[in-house]
């Protein structure tokens, strides 16, 4: 549709190299529309792509106004309509994303349209990054040996990503061993400024993404707007279709002064994880400003915005300014992409000026030379835990009530201990023995600083003669082969490979699940001895059951503090008083004797990141994997679907969609499928990690002649619905409330009461036809944007959620995939309401007439007659979410409209 221009906004500038078009945001405030110059430069950059959007249409004259008068006091509860310059995927959700797109175009021929419109309208790049797991480790042999692994697991996705490849257009793919989607969105794929092409000529627009990884937040580091979106989101942003969401709040974070010596970015990030958990900024934009952010490098930046989703924004902002450039010259950009990016910038009002007061909904500070080396743990990322306690910390974790602090151990527990048995030697292991210590994730590796201060601690630990201790599975999964390259010329890849950490790949692994197995005496004495066994990583994400099945302590920390944790060997130390280990002329040696100092991290990377490594790298990033290129595609316009394929199937959610809309249904006689507290994840709900031989989803894969040590991961079987279906609800960590006493994917069939997998009793109660609801606590999906989360849900039989809160993606996901979202009002949840989960659901109101956030009631009904009713807030947030539900789905609204076009 052709863009009207109603605002006299489109204009031209000098590019440095070049005139190019740009529609100016300052004509709005000429036209007293709204204070632009004083909005949050986050919502600068919305209101451009509004603007620049305005057609009439998708996008209205009034949604420019009323973005243009945003109030930062309150926000109104008015929907935008946002259409990103490109979309990111990884593979693990990108590969089903592509299925889905795949399977569009085979019901698109089946409703007699033409296949070849089902076609990504915007750029779309996937990384694939995720599939590569930690089998071998701690030799120099490790990283071939992974990445032959990954290729022989994973031939059929491959395969499926190649035809994707050379089907669609607007689409590219970054083969494996490259690096993680993250840190390469950052040094390669983000360019801050585009130069596109519209009906006028030349056009330069903000480089603004979503991605179908909660992490896509990192790129705010670099001043591009961009967060995580569910596959189905993603898709229908790839389709042309606006991603709405309501005008957000934004919280004006300050930073000053500077990071003291001893502490990393990460430790800043876990404080500032810590800080803003607590104030409660979900569904909420952050942006940072102040003097602070002087000292900070953009890596450090970067740092931080990564772990927005941990903190439980929608982003964490940096404005573009000085340290954007400089960042963009570090990794090789063209010089006149670099004067695109300031003259831009200059000329829109988009480059930070701290001087210009932006109007917050609340600011906060935070005062740089206050933090402090920490962990965080557990269970989750937002509970921080000082160095200095770490010891008693871990001690009270052991004995504290089973929760999100605790495991509740017994006296008699606690002095359990086991011996491991290794190739004649051994070594006793106890509560808190660090069984994997990991370098990984994005959050952390593209950071110089955090990676070069673990080279440079490896260094010395080495030359002080410590050792990682027998028991300790070690891995340094780079995020990009800048990293070792960087690593290298510093002269520190020895000292590491020294330690065990060798590269074992270039992609996130421990971080989600893909840490691998560990060696079998280890996990054997873990089991005998029922230990409490931790994980320290450098990652984001240490949620229950998601890095090992084996470890039930799980540590975030700085690349640095892993080594260190890996030569201590537990998690029961204090590292001010006690030693890692003992030297080779016999003494203690501390932590602080093998730290390195701020400023000699410093020269390292002065001396050792150069720009020439970025080109260089990149260069061949799409065409130099050999093995990618040799791989056989066939297939033309519609994917030729196999019915013996365990990793691509066609997906059921289009595979009985008619022309017309059908009404909506009313939810009578429902029986609760799970009943769960607080704080349950998307981790918890989606299929994640290792796929147990003895569940529904390992039973169905050796049914299909797949045995236990070529199951792969859930993540790489996301492409397969009959496997992920089998696997939704089923993390070993879940306690589902209604088979109390039980862990794991367990339910019970009711009423008859038998205890059941959750698979099982959901197949039971379809061929029966009741419908099925989940209630939940508040937090309800916390976690990465995980759209099996919802898939699996919908496919198991439930008809909605209800639940005290939601997080931000899992919510959208719901509605996009046709399962309707509750939440309940005045305070209420199921424990106070008195609700047992054994009562059969009517949910009242449902029908055509159902509009955005309004209320219904639901009627419970317990076996003994007593009926409870309460009422629930419907989270269907916008009017577009709404035709969303009616048409059962996003993808059936967009393959209907193209249709009928």
């Amino acid at each position: 549709m052709t863009k009207t221009d109603p605002f006299n906004a489109r204009d031209t500038f000098d590019t440095g190299n070049g005139t190019a078009g740009i529609y100016r945001i300052s004509r709005l405030e000429d036209a007293g529309l709204g204070a632009v110059s004083k909005l949050p430069y986050s919502i600068r950059i919305l209101l451009e792509a509004v603007l620049r959007g305005c057609d009439g249409f998708s996008v209205t004259e009034q949604d420019v106004k009323n973005l243009a008068a945003w109030n930062a006091s309150a926000p109104a509860a008015e929907e935008i309509p946002f259409k990103p310059s490109r979309v990111v995927l990884q593979d693990f959700t990108g590969v089903p994303a592509v299925v889905d797109l795949a399977a569009m175009r085979s019901a698109m021929g089946r409703l007699g349209g033409d296949p070849k419109r089902i076609n990504p309208l915007i750029p779309v790049d996937l990384v694939i990054d995720h599939s590569v797991q930690v089998d071998y480790f701690g030799s120099s042999q490790s990283l071939q040996q992974n990445v032959d692994m990954e290729f022989q697991r994973n031939g059929e996705r491959y395969e499926f990503l190649r035809w994707g490849q050379q089907a669609f257009d607007n689409f590219r793919v970054v083969p494996p061993n490259v690096g993680i989607v993250h840190q390469v969105n950052l040094e390669y794929l983000a360019n801050v400024v585009w130069l596109r092409e519209d009906e006028h000529g030349p056009i330069a627009l903000p480089d603004t993404l979503v991605g179908t990884d909660s992490h896509t937040t990192m790129i705010n580091g670099l001043g591009v707007l961009g967060w995580g979106v569910g596959g189905i989101e993603a898709e229908a942003s790839m389709l042309g279709q606006p991603l709405y969401m309501l005008m957000p709040e934004v919280i004006g974070m300050e930073l000053t002064g500077e990071l003291p010596p001893g502490a990393t970015a990460t430790d800043l990030v876990l404080r500032v994880t810590e800080v803003l958990r607590a104030e409660g900024v979900v569904g909420k934009f952050v942006e940072y400003f102040g003097e602070g952010m002087q000292a900070m490098t953009l890596a450090d930046r970067a740092t931080l915005a990564n772990m927005a989703p941990e903190y439980g924004a929608t982003m964490g902002f940096f404005p573009v300014d000085a340290e954007t450039l400089n960042y963009l010259r570090r990794t090789g950009r063209p010089e006149p992409q670099v004067q695109l990016v300031e003259r831009y910038c200059k000329e829109q009002g988009l480059w930070r000026n701290d001087a210009d007061q932006c109007q917050y909904t609340k600011r906060l500070s935070l005062d740089l030379s206050t933090v402090e080396p920490a962990l965080a743990g557990p269970k989750r990322p937002q509970d921080r835990v000082r160095l200095a306690d770490m010891k008693a910390d871990f001690n009270k974790s052991l004995t504290a009530p089973v929760g999100a602090k605790g495991f509740g151990l017994d006296a008699t527990q606690l002095n359990k201990t086991a011996t491991v048995n290794d190739n004649g030697k051994s070594s006793e292991i106890t509560h808190g023995s660090v069984v994997i210590a990991a370098i990984t994730s994005c959050t952390n590796t593209s950071n110089p600083s955090v990676m070069l201060g673990a080279g440079l601690l490896a260094k010395r630990a080495v030359e002080a003669g410590l050792t990682v201790k027998p028991f300790v599975k070690t891995s340094l999964a780079p995020g990009s082969r800048v990293v070792t390259d960087y690593l290298d010329k510093a002269g520190v890849s020895e000292s590491l490979d020294a330690l065990g950490f060798q590269t074992v790949g270039y992609g996130c692994t421990t971080c989600i699940g893909n840490s691998g197995p560990l060696p079998e005496p280890v996990s054997a004495a873990i089991v005998e001895a029922d230990l409490v066994a931790s994980s320290v990583l450098s990652g984001n994400r240490n949620f229950e059951g998601r890095v090992n099945p084996h470890t039930k302590a799980n540590y975030l920390a700085s690349p640095p503090l892993v080594v260190a944790f890996a030569l201590a060997g537990t998690t029961d130390i204090d590292m001010a008083t006690e030693p890692l280990g003992t030297g080779k002329d016999g003494q203690p040696v501390f932590l602080k004797d093998i730290w390195p100092s701020t400023e000699e991290v410093r020269q390292v990377i002065d001396e050792a990141v150069q720009p020439e490594m970025f080109t260089r790298q990149y260069a061949q990033a799409v065409t130099g994997n050999e093995r990618w290129n040799a791989i056989d595609v066939s297939g033309g316009d519609i994917y030729e679907w196999s019915e013996s394929s365990t990793y691509i199937q066609e997906p059921p959610f289009l595979s009985s969609v008619t022309a017309d809309v059908p009404d909506i249904q009313p939810i009578r006689g429902a029986r609760v499928l799970a009943l769960l507290n607080d704080s349950v994840t998307t981790d918890h709900i989606s299929p994640a990690g290792a796929i147990a031989k003895d569940g529904p989803a390992g039973r169905f894969l050796q049914e299909h002649g797949v045995g236990p040590k070529e199951f792969n991961s859930f993540g790489s079987r996301r492409g397969n619905d009959r496997v992920m279906v089998r696997g939704t609800f089923a993390n070993i960590r879940i306690r589902n409330q209604i088979a109390p006493g039980t862990e794991g994917g367990v339910t019970r069939f009711l009423p008859a009461g038998e205890t059941m997998s959750i698979y099982d009793a959901s197949m039971k109660y379809q061929q029966e036809g009741t419908p099925l609801i989940v209630i939940a606590g508040a937090e309800y999906g916390t976690g990465s944007s995980r759209d099996w989360a919802a898939k699996g849900t919908l496919l198991l039989g439930v008809k909605a959620v209800i639940a005290t809160s939601y997080e931000r993606i899992h919510r959208s996901n719901l509605v996009g995939m046709g399962v309707l979202p509750l939440q309940m009002v005045e305070g209420n949840d199921w424990q106070s309401l008195g609700l047992s989960g054994e009562e059969t659901y009517d949910i009242q109101g449902l029908s055509n007439d159902l509009q955005p956030r309004s209320t219904v009631t639901v009627k419970a009904t317990a076996d003994d007659g007593k009926v409870t009713e309460f009422e629930c807030l419907v989270r269907i947030d916008t009017p577009v979410e709404m035709v969303y539900y009616r048409n059962e789905g996003i993808l059936p609204t967009v393959l209907r409209s193209l249709a009928k076009e």
